[in-house]
């Protein structure tokens, strides 16, 4: 178990572009200054719009932050109006791709193919997928982690090896107003990381939790998992770095474990 925590945070299409600048100046301050962040003990990704992106990575360097994408193409280059490639992503400084979240499948119709794609795009481009995964319907725990684990195997087929992030997302917990039951998330959680932890090839890959995260959550959780991935409630920067400083404590405690 690596003593490493993942914090990420999605803008989806909230922020207006003077808006985003704004929060990632606030945003970039707080994680300057975070010991843990400083560290590596820590690591935060935040992934804006598309036209975000570049004043992300301006805001954002010289800090240890990763910068994201909510998206990307099947293809690194071509005739496809509107995509944007896993290149060009790469070549201005992106460093993670959102793939298969539950809005993308059910507001633009990707599929299980076309998650598989982009994931594989992701990877031979250097990009680390975060890889959103999640049941449809409320299921008990077992029969929720059997179907996300069929997720995972199927946006990773035909995929070149690399570091991935499994965002465990269960669809009827985004958006609402309380994230998942505790016990629900440690136990698909820990059933994640047991099948990511033997996947070859996958070094430095972790198990994240989405779906209406917020501050006090990731305490509760313990070692089922190695992350959040926030939405709406990281828009308070205040709320991030609380996050943050939960991230830390968890970290902390791995460190000594693992010595």
């Amino acid at each position: 178990m690596s003593a490493r925590v993942s914090v990420g945070v999605s803008l989806k299409m909230y922020f207006g572009h003077r808006q985003a600048r704004d929060w990632f100046a606030r945003v970039a301050g707080i994680a300057a200054g975070h010991p843990a962040v400083a560290s590596g003990a820590v690591e935060v990704f935040v992934i804006p719009t598309f036209l975000q992106v570049l004043p992300a990575l301006e805001a954002f360097a010289g800090t240890p932050v990763l910068v994201g994408a909510q998206d990307l193409a099947t293809e690194d280059g071509g005739a496809f109006t509107g995509e944007v490639s896993g290149a060009e992503l790469a070549e201005v400084g992106v460093r993670v791709a959102e793939v298969g979240h539950a809005e993308r499948r059910r507001l633009f119709g990707e599929t299980d193919e076309i998650v598989a794609a982009k994931t594989a795009a992701a990877l031979r481009n250097g990009l680390v997928p975060v890889l959103c995964l999640g049941e449809a319907e409320r299921l008990e725990p077992r029969a929720a982690a059997a179907e996300v684990i069929g997720q995972l195997y199927s946006a990773l087929e035909g995929s070149p090896s690399g570091r991935l992030l499994v965002a465990y997302e269960p669809v009827w917990a985004i958006g609402a107003p309380e994230p998942a039951p505790a016990e629900h998330i440690r136990a698909v959680g820990a059933a994640l990381q047991e099948e990511v932890a033997v996947l070859a090839g996958r070094e430095g890959s972790g198990v994240i939790y989405g779906g209406s995260a917020k501050p006090g959550l990731l305490g509760t959780l313990g070692d089922s998992v190695d992350g959040l991935f926030l939405g709406r409630f990281a828009h308070d920067p205040a709320a991030f770095a609380a996050v943050l400083d939960e991230a830390a404590e968890l970290a902390a405690r791995r460190e000594v474990v693992t010595r």
